[in-house]
């Protein structure tokens, strides 16, 4: 009888622990990991600035640039998708190969030369008409694609600026996407009624993942674009982790791997 309490106190905390596993699922990636330690703290700093839901914004992030594994976003460092305006130099037609065995793009000369010939396939890839973050000389070229890759101050760099892109110039009250100005005047609504505290809620970041995208003339007029982020937002716990760095002052690391 003595030993009763203590085996159900571990058998509650293994149940907790498998819980959270479960619906955190994503975390277990390590690609996944690297890109929100990469991005996390970043993320919150702009969406507290400009008043927007941060786990949101990295769930958006983490959909379009494939975790920052996409040939784009790794070359241009645009991991939100954000289309070039005018005067924006933007990512021109590039002649790159597919390799079977990565099952990805490759555009780092290095790499190229380590496959067999017989792995790659060479094809034409269309002018993305995505914004390219890279500076001059190299934005907006086919120069040194890999650039990015190896100057990591560069890529968050690049990544910072793509942030508040999407806080200064997509979802602004003088948009002339419907939708993004709508979702800039809830916005400035509910933290003037709430608190910045609001932007760190569920409901709030699911919300305005349905508003802005999900329909013809939005960030994504794809259906499946907001499930596919929400899926994102749930599986790798974004609300838990930005709620856990912004009020339990917690370190990415810790906030990556609490269960409480």
């Amino acid at each position: 009888m003595l030993f009763k309490k203590p085996i159900l106190i571990l058998s509650l905390l293994l149940s907790v622990s498998t819980l959270y596993a479960n619906e955190f699922s994503f975390r277990k990636y390590d690609h996944v990991k690297a890109f929100y330690k990469a991005n996390c703290i970043e993320a919150i700093e702009v969406a507290k600035k400009h008043k927007l839901p941060p786990a949101a914004i990295l769930a958006i992030a983490g959909l379009e640039s494939g975790y920052g594994r996409g040939y784009v976003a790794q070359i241009t460092g645009n991991i939100l998708s954000l289309g070039a305006f005018k005067g924006d130099k933007e990512l021109p037609r590039l002649y790159l190969p597919y390799s079977k065995s990565k099952q990805s793009v490759i555009f780092n000369p290095n790499e190229i030369k380590k496959h067999a010939k017989d792995d790659l396939t060479w094809k034409k890839r269309p002018k993305s008409l995505k914004r390219d973050y890279r500076p001059s000389p190299y934005a907006g070229t086919t120069k040194n694609l890999e650039l990015l890759t190896y100057d990591k101050r560069l890529k968050y760099s690049a990544h910072k600026a793509c942030f508040n892109d999407f806080a200064t110039r997509w979802i602004i009250d003088s948009s002339k996407v419907k939708v993004f100005k709508e979702a800039r005047i809830w916005l400035d609504e509910l933290v003037e009624k709430h608190g910045i505290e609001i932007l760190f809620t569920k409901d709030v970041n699911v919300k305005f993942i349905s508003k802005i995208g999900g329909h013809p003339h939005s960030f994504n007029y794809r259906e499946t674009w907001p499930k596919k982020a929400k899926h994102i937002m749930k599986k790798v716990g974004l609300v838990k982790l930005t709620n856990d760095i912004q009020f339990k002052a917690m370190k990415f690391d810790s906030a990556w791997s609490n269960n409480i």
